[in-house]
């Protein structure tokens, strides 16, 4: 089972939508963090580096603006796990 993704986001972001309705469409499970109401989360994803949202956080890999070609791999990852110690 994949775990839950972590989606920060900015008020009025096309790109922030366009994610979040790929992740439903998708099926996939998600929390959104808005960084105008989180200071914590905004100070840490400017620590990564990260100029631009959404930023995506998955368990092993984390990206950031409308990424649908990751969105399909971490789709394609849930419906075709690999055998345990591949």
């Amino acid at each position: 089972m994949i775990e839950p993704l972590t989606v920060y986001t900015l008020p009025n972001c096309m790109q922030c939508t366009m994610t979040t309705r790929a992740l439903d469409a998708a099926n996939l499970p998600y929390t959104v963090i808005d960084l105008t109401t989180d200071t914590r989360a905004s100070d840490l994803m400017h620590q990564f580096g990260y100029t631009s949202v959404p930023v995506v956080v998955a368990s092993v890999v984390s990206w950031s603006g409308f990424r649908p070609d990751l969105i399909a791999k971490i789709t394609a990852l849930r419906d075709h796990p690999s055998p345990a110690g591949e």
